[in-house]
């Protein structure tokens, strides 16, 4: 892609940016940095948190089902500001609650407003505001993600020893306030709306229609990828969450885990680009049967691996199948069912990626807890991405079949 593209779209792929790396402060590698005081203020064992954590992650999935669909109706510019004051709104909450019960609350604010809505907003702008550069748009967008995996560690964890962990839940609110807002209202004083529109009509999907989310969901393709979109989320969560077993189980330091993090960031922007032009070149639905298997390396070695080296090459493998699988989901469903309704379709996607990062918690913590240590589950898990990668290689040979069929002719 030549640099004009780059230039031309800078401000609003740099708003993209600014949202996708905003979400960091909602996501599980963040917020299990404060996982040890969080347990130990409210006397919570591993089972008891990741129970709060799912209860909290999966109500901001079923509300997301029908927030997503604001991405429709809503300027990002309005949507996004929005979000964004509610997220500070929590974290200030966080700094100040002393109830378990709210903390459920609170949880699920976090969830929401970081994990579900910003990265919702951000990448359903990118594949409605972008058709034949899509899958780029989308990559570079999620360059987001990365610039916050590999910022927020290495730096929240000294915060948090400087200042105490509420304390860090206000600078937190402060810098979504102070910087992410005024930042983001800038860069899209001018949406892309001439484009927008003009895209939004070009751009249909199989049988050459728009679909709508109930079309969608009474669709076979939607069912058959579901788990491919939930089981990076389960992982990588899972792996994220229980950082600080992994570190007492191994006997690794979590201070020098943090510092993983930037090879974590690195792998997805690069793996992501690369990725991103894949989908431009062959369509997002072809990485569907390869982009679980550096997953399923990774989670399969934590199990062994005895050196904290080891940690760094997990959390490289999982990046890989974390940056093809944001360029390739940000276009798969603009490809497969068209941009008319995609904020709305494409929630149905996020939703179910939260659900994944809800549950994952839940099981494994309260595995934890009746004496599995996570490194031992997670052979499990690599057992189970293997049987994904096997799947979609039946479901991309029936697509590509769909495709070829006439509309007629679709079942």
């Amino acid at each position: 892609m030549s640099r004009g593209f780059y230039l031309e779209n800078a401000r609003w792929l740099g708003a993209g940016v600014v949202l996708t790396a905003a979400t960091s402060f909602g996501q599980t590698f963040f917020i299990s940095l404060f996982a040890g005081h969080i347990m130990q203020a409210y006397q919570l064992s591993h089972g008891e948190w990741s129970t709060i954590y799912l209860v909290g992650t999966l109500s901001s999935a079923v509300l997301l089902l029908q927030a997503g669909r604001l991405a429709d109706v809503l300027t990002v510019r309005l949507l996004a500001a929005l979000i964004i004051a509610l997220y500070a709104t929590v974290a200030v909450g966080m700094a100040h609650n002393d109830s378990v019960w709210v903390l459920v609350l609170l949880i699920f604010g976090l969830r929401f407003c970081g994990q579900g809505m910003m990265g919702h907003i951000a990448i359903t702008a990118m594949a409605r505001w972008f058709d034949s550069h899509r899958g780029r748009a989308v990559a570079f967008a999620g360059l987001g993600y990365a610039l916050g995996e590999a910022l927020l560690p290495p730096i929240t964890i000294p915060v948090i020893a400087w200042i105490g962990w509420r304390e860090t839940w206000i600078v937190a609110a402060v810098v979504m306030v102070v910087a992410v807002l005024p930042v983001v209202y800038w860069l899209l004083y001018r949406e892309r709306t001439p484009r927008q529109h003009l895209e939004r009509e070009v751009r249909a999907g199989l049988a050459g229609r728009h679909w709508t989310r109930p079309e969608v969901l009474r669709h076979w393709l939607v069912w058959a990828v579901m788990p491919g979109v939930i089981t990076p989320s389960f992982i990588g969560t899972v792996i994220f969450f229980h950082q600080v077993h992994v570190a007492e189980v191994k006997g690794w330091a979590l201070a020098t885990m943090a510092l993983a993090y930037s090879f974590y960031a690195v792998t997805t922007v690069a793996s992501s680009l690369i990725a991103g032009w894949a989908v431009d070149r062959f369509g997002a639905a072809a990485l569907l049967p390869v982009f679980l298997v550096p997953l399923g390396i990774g989670a399969w070695l934590l199990g062994p691996v005895t050196a904290v080296s080891g940690w760094f090459i997990v959390l490289t493998l999982i990046a890989l199948t974390t940056g093809i699988a944001n360029a390739m989901w940000g276009g798969f469903w603009a490809e497969c069912y068209g941009t008319r309704h995609l904020g709305s379709i494409k929630s149905l996607a996020m939703a179910a990626m939260v659900f994944g990062s809800a549950i994952g918690p839940f099981v494994t913590g309260w595995m934890i807890d009746f004496g599995v240590s996570f490194p031992d589950q997670c052979l499990w898990m690599a057992l189970w991405c293997l049987m994904m990668c096997a799947l979609f290689v039946a479901v991309f040979r029936r697509l590509r079949h769909e495709r070829a069929t006439p509309p007629m002719s679709m079942a």
